[in-house]
């Protein structure tokens, strides 16, 4: 059994409304220091597979297909853990 985290993000190209309203709202709370908010999600699956390059694999086929929106968003697959 294996554990992905998959980070989807906006693609740079793409505007990010939810992230320029977050930026917002953050500096009127007094958060000066921040340039730049981008908002995606990260999602955690538990995997059985044979090995972690198929863990990975299977991780990135449910992103191609449903996970990710290969027109406005990236993915990245990590494969962080092996359970016993």
């Amino acid at each position: 059994m294996y554990k992905a985290q998959i980070s989807v993000s906006l693609r740079r190209s793409i505007l990010d409304p939810q992230g320029k309203a977050t930026h917002n709202a953050l500096s009127q709370l007094g958060f000066d220091g921040i340039d730049q908010v981008r908002i995606g999600k990260l999602i955690e699956m538990k995997i059985s597979a044979d090995s972690k390059d198929d863990a990975e694999s299977m991780a990135r086929r449910a992103c191609e297909k449903l996970l990710a929106n290969p027109v406005t968003e990236d993915f990245e697959v990590e494969i962080i853990s092996e359970s016993p």
